[in-house]
């Protein structure tokens, strides 16, 4: 198996496994009847401190759920590709980060779903990938952002049921972790033209040195 295929696979590992854990407790609370959620992030109550953890594992419905899963799953496949040393720290401070931030800021209301997560991996991936100049991460995200129904105007409060403050909270995570970690990742894609500049170069150091 080629190295190439074995990090592919490697990469696939972790967002199955969280995907899996979505859809498993959606199947569990269903099935039981049950609500979580109460589980979710109430903004400045202690109680609802436990949505920090707990509020991106929990969906009001399948439709949310579904509307979540291949966002999550692409972009945290993307993450564990490109950024496979740093890959658990960074999902796992933007899942942390962005939930503690909304605890601070968010209306009163419980807060749920796996959204808050997918604005801060495709803030990180973006902003990472515009630093470190990698074209393919750059476009991963748009095409994510598009995918999504728009992500941009999901950070604006046009719909009250939406919890704006998660998408916002979150994007802000990511965006920050992308400046701090800005020189940890993939190498930075080169340009044809830098590549022609750098032939250049040493066509005229072999010349000089044959004279």
């Amino acid at each position: 198996m080629s190295e190439e295929k074995k990090r592919f696979i490697y990469s696939l590992v972790f967002p199955a496994f969280f995907l899996l854990l979505l859809w498993a407790v959606k199947f569990f609370e269903i099935s039981m009847e049950l609500s979580f959620v109460e589980g979710g992030v109430y903004p400045r109550k202690w109680s609802g401190l436990q949505g920090i953890l707990f509020s991106p594992l929990i969906h009001g419905g399948w439709k949310h759920l579904l509307d979540n899963s291949m966002p999550v799953f692409l972009l945290s496949l993307a993450l564990f590709y490109f950024y496979r040393d740093i890959a658990y720290k960074i999902w796992g401070l933007i899942y942390l980060l962005g939930g503690i931030l909304l605890w601070g800021v968010g209306r009163e209301a419980y807060h749920v779903g796996a959204s808050g997560l997918i604005y801060g991996l495709a803030a990180f991936l973006f902003l990472s990938g515009l630093i470190r100049r990698v074209n393919s991460l750059i476009a991963i995200s748009l095409l994510v952002v598009f995918w999504y129904g728009s992500m941009v105007w999901g950070l604006l409060p046009f719909d009250f049921e939406v919890s704006f403050e998660a998408h916002i909270t979150g994007a802000i995570s990511g965006l920050v972790l992308a400046l701090v970690y800005r020189d940890q990742g993939p190498e930075p894609q080169r340009s044809e033209l830098e590549d022609e500049e750098d032939e250049d170069d040493e066509d005229d150091e072999e010349e000089e040195a044959h004279h």
